[in-house]
């Protein structure tokens, strides 16, 4: 009872990541709820009569193509999410592993892995993005999120190496080395404790950075096709010219629910920031 008392009063302390995380998990259940009462049925072509208006039996109505569009949003959600996530964890799991070897060990090998970072954060990303995923055939949802993660790794490991070149310096790391602890012990009893906080912000940036990458792409009309998602819809959309043809119902579900997505990643970003970096905190509370 106390342990929840404490996390429910650090959650009070934090409406940030609170509201973020609340908004991320009703996204998911939305996802993951939504097929149990809609049928995905509703996603095939001509399936609920073409261009029609919200009724009771469509409530947000039907596109082009007579799909229905509370179905694409169910079943589009979860897509959009899973691209994220897995640029995210890609991204964070390169980063982590080389920004802690690259600031534990140091010398030629945090050389290396510098010059790396540098070079890659020097490349526009969506530029090639666009070129890889234009010449990439059947492109899976696991193929475009490891792609996305190829250019977001750099931004963790920078992180990480930063954080962990100041506690290397510190006396609970010496003090693990003269009791003999190996280099191993050390980063894994050690350093990693103290990091969780700035890995969990640096997760939270890269599932938002591989969100806004695969959003870009599938706006351009790239990226998987055999599967729906919020952004192919509103692309669908924009070439149907929805929006001069006053079909609100096409465009607008798909842009509120990836406002909404953007909104949650953006205040649990903001929340995580807050507890790895406790002085942001205080200086936007004055």
């Amino acid at each position: 009872m106390t342990r929840l008392n404490h996390i429910v009063r650090f959650l009070a302390s934090n409406w940030k990541l609170t509201a973020g995380l609340t908004i991320l998990l009703a996204l998911i259940l939305f996802g993951a709820l939504g097929p149990v009462l809609i049928s995905e049925e509703q996603l095939q072509l001509g399936a609920g009569g073409f261009t029609k208006p919200p009724t009771a039996d469509h409530p947000l109505g039907t596109d082009t193509s007579g799909r229905d569009m509370l179905a694409l949003m169910v079943y589009g959600t979860p897509v959009t999410l899973k691209i994220g996530l897995i640029a995210g964890l890609v991204a964070t799991l390169a980063g982590v592993f080389l920004g802690i070897a690259s600031g534990y060990l140091g010398g030629w090998f945090d050389e290396l892995v510098r010059s790396a970072a540098d070079v890659m954060m020097t490349i526009p990303a969506i530029a090639v993005l666009v070129v890889i995923s234009s010449f990439t055939r059947d492109m899976s949802i696991e193929l475009m999120g490891s792609i996305i993660a190829l250019f977001a790794w750099p931004y963790t490991t920078r992180a990480i190496r930063a954080q962990t070149l100041s506690m290397r310096e510190h006396g609970f790391v010496r003090m693990a080395k003269i009791s003999g602890q190996s280099d191993l012990e050390v980063i894994l009893k050690e350093l990693m404790p103290n990091l969780l906080p700035y890995i969990a912000a640096g997760f939270v940036s890269a599932v938002s950075s591989g969100v806004l990458a695969s959003v870009t792409l599938q706006l351009l009309g790239l990226g998987p096709l055999s599967k729906p998602s919020v952004a192919l819809v509103l692309n669908l959309a924009f070439n149907y010219a929805a929006l001069l043809r006053e079909l609100w119902w096409m465009w607008m579900p798909p842009t509120v629910i990836l406002i909404i997505l953007f909104i949650g990643l953006f205040l649990t970003s903001m929340g995580m920031d807050e507890i790895a970096n406790p002085r942001l905190k205080g200086a936007r509370a004055k």
